[in-house]
């Protein structure tokens, strides 16, 4: 007989936990079947957390190498790192981490049921793994499978030489010299550690740009601070050939000339974007309309069979442009989990999304590009601040980068905020409500910033958009 609950979520990741607790919260039985060893999924166990540890490593090591200038004293001729101490930091604060998440369904009396599922019809789920069994969901079943590393044609990943980002955080060793094939999000930031750790790092990117989704003149920036740092880019251009041997990879990368250079590295990281995780789930066999893999929702995250609903990275719209981002997992969650304990649904605007890269510099951004604004037909007005001229930048020795502030002329209505620079990932949380609230540059320039922070940059370029910047 099937084990009753109200929901069932398929998946522990950043859309699946928060789901759960959330339909807990508001007094629904709830079972997450999740099969990892612990739970919190891709962003907890093998991606946001641990990246962003090594990157603390790598700002750490940064503040270290210029201890002279800091006036800090250290014993011994030079300073280096220790991967084998660096790792076993990062497994400890994702292992307290995981064990929070634990403790959250021990509060909610939310049941972790450990196992690989499988949709079965009828609101029923199929559990194999320590136990088979199966569940059954008297409300809605929610599918949060979440998505994994994919390659691209012509370069096969055997995970020892030719390796993902799940291998690029379990190194033990700085490899002398890695390719990075891809310059989203992932890839500028595996650069960006490796290149502070000490690799030669050289990015592949298929595109004309570095970070191609942000604003033209952040994907610049950042190239002329990875150029300023010593990591080679070729944007526009393509690996040919990846062959892999017992010490290393042989490429061949066509240039945009047509020209192909080959490159001798330890290793290829591939960071060329992620597929969706749903085979064995079942989905097409039960009647989920499918786009590519991914499962096709509505605006309410409803599937196309009745009781079945799907968030996070497994999900498409039908249409291109749904974020594979971790609080985007969770904040369809919730909504989720609010409409089915019959609370009024609600929808997200997907033009008010914060994108965050923890490369150095940082780059956050929300709402609409420089390019996607007049695309739009909005006639457009820019506000920029620099770094190089804020007190607290100069603190820091953190100067390079800028805020720039995407209005409309006609009512000044803030469209977009982009900024790369120090803080960037905390600083566009004030973007965020800014468009939230669909504030005017005028109210956001009024609004004061305390002083010395970097903070000061918002509301300088929020004057920079009516000419008025006081310190430029």
């Amino acid at each position: 007989m099937a084990n009753p609950y109200d929901v069932v979520v398929v998946g522990a990741g950043t859309g699946g936990y928060p789901t759960a607790i959330r339909a807990a919260q508001l007094g629904l039985r709830v079972a997450v079947v999740e099969k990892q060893k612990a739970l919190g999924g891709t962003c907890l166990i093998w991606g946001c957390i641990p990246t962003k540890a090594l990157l603390e490593h790598a700002h750490a090591l940064k503040v270290a190498r210029a201890a002279k200038e800091w006036g800090l004293t250290i014993d011994g001729t030079s300073v280096g790192i220790d991967m084998k101490q660096v790792q076993a930091r990062k497994d400890k604060v994702v292992t307290t981490l995981t064990k929070g998440v634990e403790f959250l369904f021990r509060k909610n009396k939310i049941d972790w049921i450990k196992g690989s599922a499988r949709l079965a019809g009828n609101g029923n789920v199929e559990v194999t793994g320590e136990q088979a069994q199966t569940l059954h969901a008297a409300r809605e079943i929610v599918v949060a499978t979440g998505s994994q590393p994919r390659s691209v044609p012509g370069v096969e990943i055997d995970r020892q030489r030719i390796i993902t980002s799940d291998e690029a955080l379990a190194l033990r060793e700085v490899p002398k010299s890695i390719v990075v094939l891809g310059a989203g999000a992932v890839g500028v930031e595996f650069a960006s550690i490796f290149r502070s750790f000490g690799s030669e790092v050289t990015i592949v990117e298929l595109l004309p740009r570095l970070v191609p989704v942000e604003d033209e003149e952040v994907s610049a920036e950042l190239q002329k601070a990875f150029r300023k740092r010593g990591i080679a880019a070729h944007t526009g251009s393509k690996v040919t050939r990846a062959a892999a041997t017992a010490d290393g990879v042989d490429l061949e990368v066509t240039l945009p000339d047509g020209k192909v250079e080959k490159i001798r590295a330890d290793y290829l990281l591939v960071a060329t974007g992620r597929g969706p995780v749903t085979e064995g789930l079942g989905a097409a066999e039960i009647g989920l309309r499918m786009d590519r893999g991914y499962i096709v929702v509505d605006e309410f995250y409803r599937t196309s069979v009745p009781g079945i609903s799907a968030v996070g990275d497994v999900i498409s719209f039908g249409r291109p442009g749904h974020p594979q981002l971790a609080h985007v997992s969770t904040a369809e969650g919730i909504a989720v989990a609010e409409r089915v304990a019959g609370q009024p649904p609600r929808t997200i605007n997907y033009d008010q999304v914060p994108g965050c890269t923890f490369c150095d510099p940082e780059i956050g951004s929300v709402g609409l590009t420089e390019q996607q604004a007049k695309d739009r037909g909005y006639d457009v007005a820019i506000g920029r601040f620099p770094f190089s001229a804020l007190g607290r930048a100069k603190i820091a020795g953190e100067t390079d980068g800028f805020v720039k502030i995407v209005a409309e002329k006609k009512y000044d209505e803030v469209l977009g905020v982009h900024i790369i620079g120090p803080r960037a990932t905390d600083l566009v949380a004030e973007a965020s409500a800014a468009l939230r609230l669909e504030c005017t540059g005028e109210e956001l320039a009024r609004t004061i910033h305390a002083h010395p922070t970097f903070a000061e940059s918002m509301g300088e370029a929020a004057h920079a958009l009516h000419g008025g910047a006081i310190h430029i």
